[in-house]
């Protein structure tokens, strides 16, 4: 699943965000082969990003919400995660 996180991230630095949705997506459909892994979160992250750069706000929230509920106990000065918060909490 490491080469679809990181094909994903490629497609978000270069602004096709459906391209990065089409990646991250195939990491969020198979949550049992990333239970242990952090990237099974953070493909949630990259899909939100993805569709909000593609212009679908509610998808992208959807996924925001995901995330941050999977991430509700981690430390809140994790930069990734209050990058996350700040991102989704301009969508509302």
């Amino acid at each position: 699943m490491y080469p679809a996180y990181l094909r994903g991230a490629a497609h978000l630095q270069l602004h096709q965000g459906n391209d990065a949705a089409a990646e991250y997506q195939k990491i969020v459909d198979h949550p049992g082969l990333m239970l242990a892994c952090p990237l099974g979160a953070l493909a949630q992250l990259g899909v939100a990003r993805a569709f909000l750069m593609a212009g679908d706000q509610a998808k992208a929230q959807s996924y925001y919400q995901k995330f941050l509920t999977l991430w509700k106990d981690a430390d809140p000065d994790i930069p990734i995660f209050t990058a996350a918060r700040a991102e989704y909490a301009k969508l509302k």
